[in-house]
């Protein structure tokens, strides 16, 4: 278990703030943090166009096959240590299910979605 593991992370979010000019967006910055921070590989981290999660950016979408995927909002890059947690954790979860109280908070009040895996 472990290997598959994918963070898609929108890199077009803007988390209401209005862009500017020549300045990257929350999103962007997000994707970043997490790649720079996931020193020890346990998911990938795949930036990624727009995840249609506008109203609650930053987010990001998790997801490996065989398992379910989530889909979190409302974060920023000072979360990027309880995401990695949360995205290691999945990892070596059997379906994508992490126990509720081994979630990081963020996980546990943020989610915006939960998708069955296809082979179910």
């Amino acid at each position: 278990m472990g290997q598959n593991a994918v963070l898609f992370v929108c890199t077009t979010c803007r988390a209401g703030q209005t862009s500017v000019e020549g300045q990257s967006v929350p999103g962007a910055l997000l994707a970043l943090a997490l790649s720079a921070a996931n020193a020890d590989g346990a998911v990938e981290v795949r930036p990624t166009e727009c995840l249609s999660a506008c109203t609650n950016g930053c987010s990001i979408a998790l997801t490996r096959p065989g398992s379910w995927t989530y889909v979190y909002g409302r974060l920023s890059d000072a979360d990027v240590p309880e995401i990695l947690a949360g995205a290691s954790a999945y990892a070596q979860s059997a379906d994508g299910i992490v126990p509720w109280r081994e979630r990081p908070i963020i996980f546990r009040k943020q989610s915006i979605a939960r998708i069955p895996p296809l082979e179910l």
